[in-house]
């Protein structure tokens, strides 16, 4: 959309919190329909530029040109919905004081979203409010939409509801988000906010890779000369960066031969008599879990479920919101009993659980203090560890290792979570949405620690590109109790969800025309022969009145033959009359009839 005039210009902006600047000198301009994704590390400043873009936040100094009249929806990525009555309120609080004419648009989404309308926001799901705050955002129909991590929480199919939405948008969009595949299929346009400074590329997401690498090998060789602790910092950087993406397809290989053996002991398994083994698990075996059922009130969330969990799966959980994928974790972790059948876990387990909406951070302490309260060296996988050297292998400066807690951004908050629960001895990880919030970097990060990891892990995620990466194994979780095991990549599942529902879809279409096309058939009969099937069974009742009559007069009058001939042959003349007509009409009515069958039935 480069011929486009800009709608919003942003010229040597600045914005320092406490003594470090976040950006010094940023400039940018936005055009009408661009559709834009803005990465960067967390606390690079992204949020923050969503916040000043949408008036939230004033940078301390900025030239800055709106078109005049333009409207903008912000969508931050905190929850601040609490203080409304229900979602349906969360939702029209989007819409400016006096606006009615946006009140059906609200509707429409919330339909879209299948939004629980007259729901609280206090006993929603962190799903149900998302949803809430994207159709606030959507429904004013701004000019300009700015999106914080919009799929957090979200489920694929919201998540591709707002895929069509974006690509459909009229206005120009800014979106932030860790889903991959989300940013290649919106993107048209990249904003990389990095150490300060924002860099500008014509293409979307599909393009970042390559685009980020030649710019910090061109940040090398310029720095090089210049300024030795700058240079070192971009090459360590860009060392990392690269690295990570090279050993990527060392590590899709060996998931691809985690894969197969996940095919060969579904296969084993489906061989073996689960009700006959009642003795010690197997040294290998880490869960079994047999014909578990699970309901809530009338909704059952699982039903008739087995499965054996061997040492090393990698197993995912994916479906809708509300389907039970964190019921069914809890289940086969045994922190939640099942209704009926039995779960058992295997010998000498040491859990890891990371769940980032139930642990707790001391917003008081440093990040070194939180790793490690007494000494310098914490012991990770059967190895010590420097706490600053562990810091940085979650991509943490080491001056920040002195820093408190309360001054990381909230993506640097659950990368500092996950570095704890990573750190804690184990054989069994069990995450639970651990990608929400996370920058790209921390993600490929994340995906190199699971491939190095050697226990077994069960995983939550709505993230497609993660979990193609990450797990050997998906169970979904339709939403109607059915859990079907799918090994292979979580996209080439979705394809083949899609394409049943598309079958399904042709089934009841086709259900459908074949049923309109025989009420067309019948629509096909003539006039005459429509009106004929309305009056001939009246015409042979009324025939029939006449030849029980007749008969009754000549079965009364056994003399009528002698006494009057004429009157007795006028009345036979008449009878036969009539059931000639009789069965005339009978035979033509069974015609007309037999005809509306058939066409009804071709």
């Amino acid at each position: 959309m480069g011929t486009e005039p800009p709608i919003i210009t942003l010229k040597n902006a600045k914005l320092t919190f406490g003594i470090k600047p976040l950006f010094v000198g940023l400039e940018l301009n936005i055009s009408k329909g661009d559709k834009i994704c803005l990465v960067g590390r967390n606390g690079s400043g992204k949020s923050t530029l969503l916040k000043v873009l949408s008036g939230v936040l004033e940078p301390d100094e900025a030239e800055i040109y709106i078109e005049p009249g333009l409207k903008i929806a912000y969508m931050p990525q905190e929850n601040d919905c609490m203080s409304y009555n229900t979602l349906k309120d969360v939702v029209l609080s989007g819409i400016a004081s006096g606006d009615a004419s946006c009140t059906y648009q609200a509707d429409i989404l919330i339909d879209l979203f299948h939004i629980k309308a007259e729901q609280a926001p206090a006993e929603s799901s962190g799903g149900e409010i998302k949803k809430a705050m994207l159709a606030r955002a959507l429904v004013s129909q701004p000019d300009l939409l700015l999106l914080d991590e919009p799929t957090n929480h979200l489920d694929i199919e919201t998540i591709e509801k707002l895929e069509d939405i974006i690509n459909s948008f009229a206005g120009a969009v800014i979106v932030i988000s860790h889903d991959k595949m989300f940013l290649n299929r919106v993107s048209k346009k990249t904003f990389w906010l990095d150490r300060g400074l924002l860099y500008t590329n014509n293409k979307g997401f599909a393009d970042f890779d390559a685009w980020q690498e030649q710019i910090l090998e061109q940040e090398i060789i310029a720095q090089k000369y210049l300024n030795k602790k700058i240079a070192e910092e971009v090459e360590w950087l860009h060392k990392g960066v690269t690295a990570r993406r090279k050993r990527n397809q060392g590590r899709l290989r060996r998931l691809e031969a985690l894969r197969a053996e996940r095919r060969e002991q579904i296969k084993q398994t489906g061989s073996v008599n689960l009700e006959i083994e009642t003795g010690e698990l197997n040294s290998k075996m880490v869960i079994e879990a047999k014909h578990i059922f699970k309901s809530y009130g009338l909704h059952e969330l699982i039903k008739d479920f087995s499965i054996r969990v061997m040492k090393g799966n990698r197993i995912g959980i994916v479906g809708p919101n509300g389907a039970g994928k964190t019921t069914l974790l809890k289940i086969l972790t045994k922190k939640l009993l099942p209704d009926s059948g039995s779960v058992r876990l295997g010998k000498n387990l040491t859990e890891a659980y990371f769940d980032q909406n139930r642990m707790t951070l001391n917003p008081k302490k440093t990040l070194w203090k939180t790793l490690c309260n007494e000494g310098d060296h914490i012991w990770v996988w059967g190895h010590l560890r420097h706490v600053v050297a562990y810091l940085k292998d979650f991509l943490f400066k080491p001056e920040q290792a002195e820093a408190l807690v309360s001054t990381l951004s909230g993506g640097e908050k659950n990368r500092l979570m996950l570095a704890v629960a990573l750190a804690q001895e184990s054989n069994f990880l069990v995450l639970d949405e651990p990608t929400n919030d996370l920058d790209m970097d921390t993600l490929d990060l994340l995906q190199e620690v699971l491939d190095e990891y050697e226990g077994t892990i069960l995983i939550i995620s709505h993230d497609r590109d993660f979990m193609d990466k990450v797990a050997t194994s998906l169970l979904y979780m339709k939403g109607d109790g059915t859990i079907y095991e799918h090994v292979g990549a979580y996209t080439a599942l979705l394809e083949k969800l899609k394409s049943v529902s598309q079958k399904v879809e042709n089934k009841t279409k086709v259900k459908n025309e074949v049923k309109q096309e025989k009420q067309n058939n019948i629509n096909k009969l003539s006039y005459k022969d429509k009106r004929l099937l309305e009056v001939l069974p009246e015409e042979i009742q009324d025939l029939e009145k006449q030849i029980e009559q007749i008969e009754k007069t000549l079965s009364e009058d056994v003399d009528l033959y002698t006494r009057e001939p004429k009157k007795f042959d006028e009345l036979t003349a008449r009878l036969e009359t009539a059931q000639h007509q009789k069965e005339e009409k009978e035979n033509l009515w069974l015609e007309i009839q037999i005809k509306a069958e058939e066409l009804q039935n071709c």
